[in-house]
């Protein structure tokens, strides 16, 4: 990307993030980038595919930062389901005090048919086969049932740090899952 291009999906990033994708206009995009309308048009088309760059680049700094917690910890372990969590309280505290960028962006894109909502619907089933994946490594007879309730405790602990009506909600999912999964694997340290 251009250094131009790269100024204007910082900036739609953070508009978009704090106020919201239907919020954010473009020439306010291309005011806060610094940059003409045309420029912008000329670097990404559309806002919409600025919208899919936005959380395209969210989904994969989240993969990679969950991928990086995970390669840390021994194969085959509670723990590396308790990694996942851990990893989305760092990643709340650092990046995302209003919430997951993710739900956020589906509560204003719910159309199939928008490009960015198979990114919005990847994330997500990414993080069910992942949740199925880890657990297959210590329980595979009950995988995919208890994936589904991690992915629950995962996604419901996301909402509630973005509305903020709670203390530390993925702290507590945290707690929740590793009850849930004590017991079944290796290395369930829930104190991590």
């Amino acid at each position: 990307m251009t250094p131009a291009a790269l100024r204007v999906l910082e900036a739609a990033a953070r508009l978009f993030y704090e106020r919201g994708i239907h919020a954010v206009g473009v020439d306010l995009i291309a005011a806060e980038a610094g940059v003409t309308k045309k420029t912008l048009y000329d670097r990404f088309g559309s806002k919409e595919q600025i919208v899919v760059d936005y959380l395209t680049d969210r989904d994969e700094r989240w993969r990679a930062c969950v991928t990086e917690r995970l390669e840390r910890m021994e194969p085959g372990s509670v723990d590396r389901v308790l990694a996942v969590f851990d990893a989305s309280k760092a990643w709340m505290a650092d990046s995302s005090p209003k919430g997951c960028s993710m739900v956020n962006a589906h509560a204003e894109i719910s159309n199939a048919s928008h490009p960015a909502y198979a990114i919005i619907t990847g994330q997500k089933q990414w993080m069910l086969a992942l949740f199925t994946d880890l657990v297959r490594e210590f329980a595979p007879d009950q995988a995919r049932e208890l994936a589904g309730t991690l992915m629950l405790l995962h996604e419901g602990a996301l909402v509630a740090h973005g509305l903020r009506i709670f203390p530390d909600p993925i702290g507590r999912a945290r707690d929740q899952a590793s009850e849930l999964l004590s017991g079944l694997g290796a290395g369930g340290d829930s104190s991590a």
